[in-house]
């Protein structure tokens, strides 16, 4: 049983409120990929050449990367040879399940945030403006309040104007307590005080805001170093995880900044925004092959509960398959 068989077989058996999510987030993605590669399979009923030319190109123009769409195509052409595979949809299979042993290659799949066994865990959210950094800090602390976890936000990004009353927005929504500083103050010094905030009122979780300036990589990356070893110093083992922002709408500019990201600082995950506005899905199978790094939440909406977990079944679903409803 190809891949795709195996997700429609699943899922028509279990359908829930994440399932739907992914559905209708990945609409956009799915009919720009999924219906593609359907009308490609009409237009060849047998492989040839000019049927791997465009699976290239709909490969890359949705945003899966050059690197991996060469890599999967030439393992495609060669698994065709040794296989005598001429059939178009038998083709497409394969291409499904190339892409998900090549997700699942890349290393573990963690999804939920790991909390620390004593003490507050620490979350520093780093990512360039305009990324939905903010409101995305904002749905981590609802859904960790929402599963009984006290949350405190620290606005660490001081040098982005007006970064630290969006946070102080959210935090009043939320009825949790946001830790600011003086605008151009020091970043480490406002987390310092917003995790010796966290020991004394025995906080879960605290997340801290950072700033994103990636036009000097060096700054960016003495200011993590220093932000860091402040972070450490007051909870050994901190921070446990550091997540990086990233606007699917952006594109394979996406990836240069994840890759950016990766090289000054060191990423245990990835969060994809704003998914459900972007025709080009196939970024998160390009991050992970650039970087390794597990996609740990996609946003698939603008409520605050449509953050999810990844899932790279349900994804793969809602890329490949979806509810349909006519779209193809």
């Amino acid at each position: 049983m190809g891949f795709i068989s195996f997700l429609k077989e699943k899922f028509s058996k279990k359908k829930d409120a994440d399932i739907e999510s992914y559905s209708e987030g990945m609409s956009k993605s799915r009919q720009n990929f999924s219906n593609r590669l359907n009308s490609l399979t009409k237009k060849y009923k047998k492989v040839n050449q000019e049927y791997f030319e465009e699976l290239e190109e709909i490969l890359i123009e949705s945003d899966v990367g050059v690197n991996l769409t060469l890599k999967v195509i030439d393992e495609l052409l060669q698994e065709s040879k040794d296989k005598r595979i001429s059939d178009a949809d038998k083709l497409n299979e394969l291409l499904i399940d190339h892409l998900f042993s090549g997700y699942m290659s890349k290393g573990e799949s963690i999804t939920d945030l790991r909390f620390a066994d004593n003490g507050p865990t620490v979350l520093l959210v780093v990512g360039v403006n305009g990324v939905g950094k903010t409101t995305t800090i904002a749905k981590l602390a609802h859904r960790y309040i929402e599963q009984g976890k006290s949350v405190l936000l620290v606005a660490a990004d001081t040098f982005r104007a007006g970064a630290s009353e969006q946070l102080k927005i959210w935090g009043d929504r939320l009825h949790i307590d946001v830790v600011t500083g003086p605008y151009n103050s020091d970043p480490s010094s406002v987390a310092y005080d917003g995790l010796s905030k966290a020991k004394k009122e025995n906080v879960d979780l605290v997340i801290v805001d950072v700033s994103g300036r990636l036009h000097n990589k060096q700054y960016l990356m003495d200011e993590l170093s220093k932000l860091k070893r402040v972070i450490n110093k007051s909870i050994p083992g901190a921070p446990h995880e550091t997540f990086l922002i990233i606007d699917a709408t952006t594109g394979q500019n996406g990836v240069v900044q994840a890759k950016a990201f990766a090289e000054v600082t060191d990423l245990t995950g990835v969060v994809i925004t704003k998914m459900d506005g972007t025709s080009k899905g196939g970024i998160i199978l390009a991050i992970r092959e650039e970087l390794g790094v597990p996609v740990r939440f996609i946003g698939l909406g603008e409520k605050m509960t449509d953050l999810k977990e990844f899932d790279l079944d349900s994804y793969i679903y809602g890329l490949c398959v979806g509810d349909n409803n006519g779209e193809n």
